[in-house]
């Protein structure tokens, strides 16, 4: 990550490059090569990142040139201006919990680390989870007030923030448009000039899947290409159904119509709707989402229907989609994180986009990822080519969310069960006034992830937690008595390793009874991914102590004893 480059701005018409190196020279930085001097601003290079945090902290915003006081910061190409923030004039003795809670108002803080200055005041580099929080918190924080000094935030490069060729499908999320049926020609073009025309023009892979729902009035259109690629030929699509409408003298109203994915659509609606109410002011568009009865198993996308001009429909294309990317992103980058750690789960299974057989590619996932999706190691290579076991697993969900997990008339615990190949049955309530409910969960791992992934989804769709509130649940796991010693470990060793890896707490109660199966529970608590991997790793442990167990039984039933002479 190179921090050497400075981006000086606020400077005057008639600034030259010899300005800015005396500048430099009277207040003794240093500096290597020529002054790139642009209009109203100018580049330059220092020997090493130091230097160049000390030219920051003498000259910006302390220095006059021809009457102007100049900024100074850190160079940062635009694809780099991502997550990393540079936050500096912090009150030398502030407290850090004042300041992480200052952080946290404006999204998750993934990193916070201080830089050694010659200053009293501190400066911190913040790593946030996402680029719309990074630009929130420069946005409110940028000469924000605090304690009689006035904070300076300015990116720093992103390397995570730099495309590269082999992350680039990742981000190939497609649009998908829903299109009347009657304009479907005039979207082709006489032998399909006018399709090509658009794909060559935008540099996009479009589908139009004719084929699908024969006799419909819609068809659906795929666009693979950059977000930019996927709003021009939205835009051009438009164009061409209004033209088409027009000389087909067809009055109705022609809305843009998007397909999304149902497991992205609560963040687009967002707490009491406010993100969907944002983008309908800032476009002055009418957005309607088609209601959750209409999903089915085999068809989980929602419609999100627009109205308003062409252009007006365009920026919220570019709006919505900006939020299902981000929000695909976050997702995927999630998984990739613990895909490796988490055996027997299969990414493609987990249904983020519907199955390629509508002409939608599966989510593009790591080699690693694939890998992990491939078998279940933890059970043995013999056992991996059986049927892995069914598990039984007791999650305890708030009372509160027990509809929105049933469903109306059971509709949405049907529909979770059948997506996920498990049983799905939820308890009696263990009193009037029973905070929570016990949801079990039968089936094998990859109906385990995602049974409950689906269910830690929906809360945080249905606002049972807060927007920036982690979902964290409770789960317990039955294991013979015999092996809760091996759970736990010696002087609880397995355990606080398991802790560690996962980041789940785990405890195994001691003076527990076991019950008439000869059974103790194992509880495990924290977010989802946290809580598959814990629930893995013991399952892997049992899994040790079963197979150590038939070995011996082998031993002991079909060797021989040696005969005594």
């Amino acid at each position: 990550m190179k921090m050497n480059k400075l981006y000086i701005g606020n400077l005057g018409e008639n600034v030259s490059p010899l300005d800015l190196e005396s500048l430099f020279k009277d207040s003794k930085i240093p500096f290597s090569g020529q002054f790139l001097v642009k209009t109203g601003y100018a580049f330059v290079d220092c020997p090493d990142e130091s230097w160049a945090m000390k030219a920051i902290e003498a000259l910006s915003g302390k220095v006059e040139l021809h009457g102007k006081l100049i900024e100074v910061e850190h160079s940062v190409p635009k694809r780099q201006r991502s997550r990393k923030l540079q936050i500096r004039n912090i009150p030398p003795h502030l407290q850090w919990e004042v300041l992480d809670s200052l952080l946290a108002q404006y999204g998750t803080v993934e990193n916070c680390e201080q830089v050694n200055t010659d200053t009293e005041t501190a400066v911190v580099n913040v790593t946030y989870g996402n680029k719309d929080q990074a630009r929130q918190a420069i946005e409110k924080l940028n000469g924000f007030q605090l304690e009689n000094y006035s904070l300076k935030v300015a990116y720093i490069p992103d390397e995570m923030g730099r495309p590269t060729t082999r992350q680039k499908p990742q981000s190939d999320v497609p649009l998908r448009m829903l299109v009347p049926t009657q304009f479907v020609g005039a979207i082709i073009g006489k032998e399909g000039a006018t399709i090509r025309n658009i794909t060559k023009q935008t540099q996009s892979k479009i589908d139009i899947h004719r084929k699908e729902n024969a006799g419909a009035a819609e068809k659906p259109i795929t666009i693979h290409s950059t977000p930019e690629g996927c709003s021009t030929a939205c835009k051009i699509i438009m164009e061409i159904m209004q033209k088409e409408a027009q000389d087909t003298k067809f009055t109705e109203e022609i809305p843009l119509k998007i397909l999304a994915h149902n497991n992205f659509v609560g963040r687009l609606i967002g707490k009491e709707g406010r993100n969907l109410k944002k983008i309908e002011q800032d476009t002055d568009t009418k957005i309607t989402i088609s209601p959750l009865q209409d999903l089915t198993l085999y068809n989980p996308e929602r419609t999100i229907t627009v109205k308003g001009s062409i252009e007006t429909c365009a920026k919220a294309e570019e709006e919505i989609m900006k939020k299902i990317r981000e929000s695909y992103e976050n997702d995927i980058a999630a998984m990739n994180l613990q895909a490796h750690l988490i055996p027997g789960l299969n990414l493609n299974a987990l249904g983020l986009f519907p199955p390629s057989s509508s002409g939608i590619p599966p989510p593009a996932v790591s080699v690693a990822s694939a890998a992990a999706a491939a078998s279940y190691p933890p059970f043995g290579v013999r056992e991996a080519l059986q049927q892995p076991e069914s598990e039984t697993v007791h999650l305890f969900i708030p009372a509160l969310a027990v509809g929105a997990i049933i469903g109306k008339q059971g509709q949405h615990i049907k529909q979770l069960s059948r997506f996920a190949g498990a049983s799905i049955k939820i308890a009696p309530a263990e009193g009037p006034d029973a905070k929570l409910r016990m949801v079990i969960i039968t089936g094998p791992p990859e109906a385990q992830f995602k049974a409950q992934g689906r269910i830690y989804g929906k809360l945080k769709e249905e606002n049972f937690f807060g927007p920036k509130e982690e979902v964290k649940l409770e789960a317990h796991i039955k294991v013979p008595s015999y092996a809760a010693g091996r759970v736990i470990g010696k002087g609880g060793k397995t355990v606080n390793e398991l802790q560690n890896l996962t980041s789940a707490e785990v405890v195994v109660p001691r003076d527990q009874t076991p019950d008439e199966n000869d059974q103790v529970v194992v509880k495990i608590t924290g977010h989802f991914y946290a809580c598959q991997l814990a629930q893995r790793k013991i399952q892997e442990i049992l899994a040790q102590v079963r197979r150590q167990q038939q070995q011996q039984k082998t031993l002991q039933s079909g060797q021989p004893q040696p005969r005594r002479k």
